[in-house]
């Protein structure tokens, strides 16, 4: 007999549904900042600086987030920093100039610094033992939001201009702060044993200590390091390549999100437990081979079935690596670990989009296709040879006792 759906579980169920209707805030109130400061002031610069603002937090403090998540109660944790962003996002749609927007929208991004540690570490606390199949449904969450954050931003700020859209992205965090708030679920602070201290580097301690997380971390940091650098390419290829319009540009970006979709939710839940490693690596190759092997044919629905198979990997890819963490991490230390994870991925991600525009000018659209997905994919199968004769095999986690010791 089937098991019961997890979102037919009350807290789990209002957790995912939020984490979706926050992800497509996100995504709102970042289109709406751009265009209002592209706007404002007509200078990349200033919008590049926009989009450090609000990414660099979650580098800089993932540690501190991490921290923070793992000492407070979580639920309550998240309820707080939502509420707080719901009012910095009510105040960022009544400011008119840099001086004020800058500031504010690094608050925001400090406060997703915390909400997705927080986010992260609740799912095995409301999964029932399901953790991936819980992660499954929180990855297809947000790749709805993915997809429909930038359309639904776009058309507000069309339609009702910048304050529209930031009051929106408001009363995002103000559902994501009443679910928390309302949750019956709870994830205290672990009781510390004599002597043990907090701190707030065990988050990445933990993870490079354990010889299989060290290398899944190594293959997702090189392997989101040339990806994120492809992002730039894509529409210069389409348009300038294939010769095709803004509707394509869209074509290709939505099938590689509902590829991410299915992956996600359809893909993540027949790998086995024992083969989450191996299905990780796997879908960084694929995922790379569908951006290497596109420029191969110029020919439009060439790409999109490249582009949706890959997309079907990335899905597959985010749960694989999220399970691991949760699996391999002590629950204790989920906040950290998780805070660390993401502070290295975003950033791989900051570098590489600025490396992908030089990719572009330099070595054209096909070039940085090429070797970006070349690039990742090779990622995979180096790891994949390092995995070999190891899956299956327990491989022993960081010792619990030695992390967070003086």
């Amino acid at each position: 007999m089937n098991e019961r759906s997890l979102l037919r579980d009350r807290d789990f169920g209002l957790l995912t549904v939020s984490i979706g209707v926050s992800a497509l805030g996100d995504w709102v109130a970042t289109v709406a900042l751009v265009l209002q400061v592209q706007g404002m002031t007509q200078s990349g610069l200033a919008v590049s600086g926009l989009l450090i603002c609000l990414w660099a937090p979650i580098v800089i403090l993932a540690a501190h987030a991490g921290l923070l998540v793992d000492r407070v109660e979580t639920t309550r944790l998240l309820a707080a920093v939502s509420f707080l962003q719901g009012a910095v996002a009510a105040a960022l749609a009544f400011s008119g100039s840099t001086a004020l927007i800058l500031p504010l929208t690094v608050a925001l991004g400090s406060g997703f610094a915390i909400s997705q540690a927080a986010e992260f570490a609740l799912v095995p606390s409301l999964a029932h033992g399901r953790t991936q199949e819980a992660n499954g449904h929180v990855e297809t969450a947000r790749a709805i939001g993915l997809t429909a954050g930038p359309i639904v931003g776009g058309a507000l700020v069309a339609a009702g201009g910048v304050r529209t859209a930031m009051l929106l992205n408001a009363a995002s965090f103000a559902v994501l702060g009443v679910v928390a708030a309302t949750l019956r679920g709870r994830r205290p602070p672990a009781p510390r044993a004599d002597g043990e201290r907090l701190r707030a580097r065990d988050g990445v301690v933990t993870l490079v200590r354990d010889r299989l997380l060290a290398l899944s971390l190594g293959v997702a940091f090189v392997s989101l390091l040339f990806m994120s650098a492809s992002i730039p390419a894509d529409i210069f290829y389409v348009k300038e390549v294939l010769g095709m319009g803004d509707l394509a540009y869209g074509v290709v970006l939505s099938t590689w999100t509902a590829g991410m979709l299915i992956g996600a939710l359809v893909l993540a839940k027949r790998v086995r437990p024992e083969a989450l490693t191996f299905a990780a690596f796997s879908a960084v190759v694929v995922q790379g081979l569908g951006k290497a092997i596109a420029p191969l044919w110029l020919v439009f629905p060439f790409m999109v079935g490249c582009y949706f198979g890959a997309g079907m990997a990335h899905g597959l890819k985010n749960v694989m690596f999220r399970t691991l963490i949760h699996t391999r991490v002590p629950e204790r230390l989920h906040g950290r670990a998780f805070a660390a994870y993401n502070g290295i991925r975003n950033t791989a991600e900051l570098g590489a989009l600025a490396a992908g525009g030089v990719l572009v000018a330099v070595i054209g659209a096909k070039g940085t296709l090429w070797l970006a997905g070349g690039a990742s994919a090779l990622a995979g199968l180096v790891g994949l040879a390092l995995l070999h004769g190891r899956e299956g095999v327990e491989v022993p986690e960081a010792d619990p006792s030695t992390i967070g010791t003086p």
